[in-house]
């Protein structure tokens, strides 16, 4: 390649040029071809994964070990019940990089649901957590424990606001009324992540407007799904990165198990509908991810 042509196609992250992509129009012969010149100064953060998970217990170690390769330099760890907190917390004091939270997840809500927050609270004042999740409302299933569901919510949340830390929302079905509960909070200076938001464009605005990040993930990818014109509409702003293992895989691996490393996917997603380069998505979603969780 040519100075001239290596000229007009660099960009500038972070004050260096470098060669991250070549588009169609400079080189005619091929596809749009990723360069992750310097992978080594690339951060991803995948902001949602259940790598504590049975499905994961072959293979763990080396999973971690593709995230490095693919420049996933932290993991975050979201809770769903009493069942796997301790599998979740011995993951995290065994692995720099994964980072826990702690919270109840609305599909596992029932009859039960206070003693369940009771063993959460009581996980919040043995150590420190860097968010209250996954919570949130969910009404694809079953709305049985619909009541216990806002009560277990709305709790939560205020734990998020008493311990000044995110908290991470699970909305399927329910994003309407997720964002109803959060504005009740807004005074309080609540702040958090939509997790796998799948929404419209009016949703992720009003939850944007809120103060609150998308969490975008492997659905980005999906043929039919829409969300990559929600997200070429309202821009990285307010975006941070997540794969949701070993939930949700993105294409090529749909239907399969996600795993951390799968992220690149999404980000070679995000290059093609934003026109930005990969190392500028990188920096962006990593920072904002680094705003909302305190590290």
């Amino acid at each position: 390649m040519t100075a001239e042509h290596r000229a007009k196609n660099s960009v500038t992250v972070s004050g260096y040029d470098r060669l991250l992509f070549v588009t169609p129009r400079a080189m005619p012969d091929f596809p749009r071809v990723l360069f992750f010149a310097e992978l080594c100064s690339m951060v991803l953060i995948d902001t949602h994964a259940h790598i504590y998970t049975a499905e994961f217990d072959d293979d763990r170690l080396a999973l971690l070990e593709r995230a490095e390769k693919e420049s996933v330099t932290k993991i975050l760890l979201p809770a769903v019940d009493s069942e796997s907190h301790e599998r979740l917390v011995q993951l995290a004091d065994a692995h720099v990089q994964c980072l826990p939270m702690m919270g109840l997840h609305p599909c596992s809500v029932n009859e039960n649901y206070r003693d369940e927050l009771e063993v959460v609270n009581g996980w919040f004042q043995r150590r420190r957590f860097v968010a209250v999740g996954e919570t949130g409302l969910d009404f694809y299933w079953d709305k049985t424990f619909t009541e216990q569901q806002y009560a277990a919510f709305r709790q939560q949340v205020e734990w998020s606001v008493e311990y000044g830390i995110p908290v991470v929302i699970h909305s399927r079905n329910a994003t309407d009324e997720c964002i109803t509960v959060v504005r009740e909070y807004s005074a309080k200076g609540v702040r958090g992540v939509f997790h796998c938001f799948s929404g419209t464009e009016e949703q992720a605005r009003e939850i944007m407007k809120l103060g609150f990040y998308l969490g975008i993930g492997g659905v980005l990818t999906f043929k039919n799904a829409g969300l990559d014109k929600v997200v070429k509409a309202v821009g990285l702003e307010r975006v941070v990165l997540e794969t949701d293992a070993p939930y949700l895989a993105p294409v090529p691996f749909r239907g399969k198990r996600n795993e951390p490393s799968y992220l690149r996917y999404v980000v070679e997603k995000l290059v093609e509908i934003t026109g930005l380069s990969s190392g500028q998505i990188a920096q962006k979603t990593s920072k904002n991810a680094q705003e909302l969780f305190g590290f």
